[in-house]
């Protein structure tokens, strides 16, 4: 029986150093027990020991429970291991039933995120920008598309890492395989990427990604994020853009409700201004230019934000106050004075770093004490256990 299971879930690396022996509650992923109705429920296995050792402990005082556990892991172990072994999983299926389990897109409360390339396994910053917006905005849906999710895929269990079981243990995160015909569809951005040849492009991942964001928040509502925002504290605007500067929109991170007319505006300017080559044409320049036919672009002078109509223009300390060419102060040794009261999130600037510099335990520094307090799971599931490795 525990070779069954652990052919079927290896996930024991992925433990945090405190739980030994006896199961433990964790946030997202762990074994709870609710006494009140003897009842067990197993969110995700860590180890067969672990897991059967609770279930005998639970059940120590009613001896006649315990052959019938015994019998059903037993026969659960064995169906699963013969569909492991015989009939490897179609990812596209598994994640939409995924999907159909959790619930639809509901409207304007949504959190999006895009792996626009053909990653499987997400880098630790991006699984943290994941969870601290879970975290952050628990009471909302986390969306996580990722293009490399094909219908035609199948996957084995060597292909499972730790991210994907760790993001899909968090209750308001969804993994979605990205599809940018749907995503596109009835919008002004469909026509042109049925016409476009991405081999021919210099930042097709980035301008895919500039598209995905301006349609699925025209459709959907809600707030997108890049994959290397850290989230700390809710946004209490609904309709809004972050400044990176004065007179200068990011498009790292926005939000606006559903078919808000902006947003449309956008999309036509992406086609009819496309120009693939130019690094930002269809990014943060674009938000820009459509931004400013509405209205003068502001100048910040100290921490407020501004307005153009209904549309809130967020200071640059609300998600960059470390500008872009500061990057490496994220790796520098942490000062506990720098508090960042006044930001929302921080966009850790992962196009500059291109994943050079990465967050270690026990380097003491600014992103590894980011990384404790707004994804300690991402921290103690894969920067620990890389550590260690």
């Amino acid at each position: 029986l525990g070779n069954c299971l652990n052919t079927l879930v290896d996930y024991r690396g992925c433990l945090p150093e405190s739980v030994s022996g006896q199961p433990q509650r964790l946030t997202g992923a762990h074994i709870t027990s609710f006494q009140d109705s003897d009842t067990l429920v197993v969110k995700y296995i860590f180890t067969p020991l672990q897991v059967l050792q609770h279930l005998f402990q639970e059940s120590i005082m009613k001896p006649w429970m315990q052959y019938p556990l015994l019998l059903f892991f037993i026969f659960t172990c064995s169906a699963l291991y013969w569909m492991n072994m015989k009939s490897p999983w179609t990812l596209n299926s598994f994640f939409y039933q995924l999907l159909a389990v959790k619930g639809i897109i509901e409207p304007d409360i949504g959190i999006f995120f895009a792996e626009t390339t053909e990653k499987l396994e997400p880098s630790s910053l991006v699984v943290c920008a994941i969870e601290s917006a879970a975290r952050t905005y628990s009471n909302r849906s986390v969306y996580f598309f990722m293009k490399g999710f094909t219908k035609d895929m199948t996957i084995h269990k060597s292909s499972f890492y730790k991210a994907i079981p760790l993001l899909s243990s968090i209750e308001n995160v969804h993994i979605i395989p990205l599809n940018f015909e749907e995503i596109f569809k009835d919008t002004p951005l469909l026509p042109w990427y049925q016409k476009i040849n991405p081999t021919k492009e210099t930042f097709w991942t980035h301008v895919s990604a500039d598209g995905f964001r301006l349609a699925m928040v025209w459709k959907y509502g809600g707030i997108y994020m890049d994959t290397d925002i850290i989230s700390m504290r809710p946004i209490p605007e609904v309709n809004f853009l972050a400044a990176e500067g004065s007179r200068d929109c990011s498009n790292g991170v926005f939000g606006f409700e559903k078919h808000y007319q902006y947003l449309w505006d956008c999309m036509e300017d992406f086609v009819k201004n496309y120009r693939g080559e130019i690094w930002g044409q269809q990014g943060p320049r674009l938000l820009t230019r459509v931004l400013a036919r509405q209205c003068e672009l502001p100048v910040f002078k100290g921490k407020e934000d501004k307005t153009c109509g209904n549309i809130s223009i967020l200071n640059p300390q609300r998600f960059y106050p470390i500008p872009y060419p500061a990057w490496r102060r994220y790796f520098d040794v942490w000062n506990p004075s720098i508090t960042f009261n006044n930001s929302y999130a921080l966009h850790l600037w992962n196009f500059m770093n291109k994943g050079k510099m990465k967050v270690t335990a026990g380097s003491n520094s600014l992103a590894e004490k980011l990384y404790i307090k707004y994804c300690p799971l991402t921290y103690e599931l894969i920067v620990k256990s890389a550590s260690r490795k």
